[in-house]
């Protein structure tokens, strides 16, 4: 007989308010889901209202909770979409349109949008597109001219790149490099 090692689950840290006792206050139960979201990473109003709507949290609770949350600065929407954006472009490399079409889905405000994506000018999106270019060149220079080619477009489109920057950001990096290329 195999001697079997069960594993001890942690007992959960119990909440101040518990979701599924009968005399749970709701706001108390949207407060803790919130705060716990928030100590993880910002987030937008919309994620935090999808969040406790998926938790069942009444819309009128949910309402005043987040009203609440932007009167402190814990949820506040412009904040986010710039910290974002500085985020998914240093780490992940993203283009402008990328960056757009997060902070829609996150519910983030065209207006805003278009007022934290206003700094990001067509040089600035090249020079991280060439940046990319370079990192992905690394691994393919070995590769087919043709297919280091493809790679490396592909690469340039998934970021959101336009075609026109590819190209330009291509032709660049390919006379950067023509002995190898």
């Amino acid at each position: 007989m195999a001697f079997q090692q069960r594993r001890r689950r942690r007992p959960a840290q119990e909440a101040p308010a518990q979701a599924d006792g009968p005399d749970a206050n709701p706001m108390d139960v949207a407060r803790e889901i919130a705060l716990r979201r928030l100590t993880l990473r910002d987030h937008s109003r919309q994620e935090l209202d999808e969040a406790l709507a998926a938790k069942e949290v009444p819309e009128d609770v949910r309402e005043a909770l987040l009203a609440r949350f932007e009167e402190l600065g814990l949820v506040n929407d412009q904040n986010f979409a710039e910290q974002w954006t500085r985020a998914r472009r240093s780490s992940r490399k993203l283009s402008r349109a990328a960056v757009r079409r997060e902070l829609q889905a996150k519910g983030i405000d065209r207006d805003l949008i278009d007022e934290t994506l206003e700094p990001i000018d067509h040089e600035s999106e090249v020079e991280l597109a060439t940046e990319l270019a370079r990192k992905k060149w690394r691994s393919v220079h070995s590769l087919p001219r043709e297919v280091a080619y493809r790679r490396m477009a592909g690469t340039l489109a998934r970021k959101g790149y336009s075609s026109s920057v590819v190209t330009q950001v291509l032709r660049e990096v390919v006379q950067a490099e023509p002995e190898e290329f």
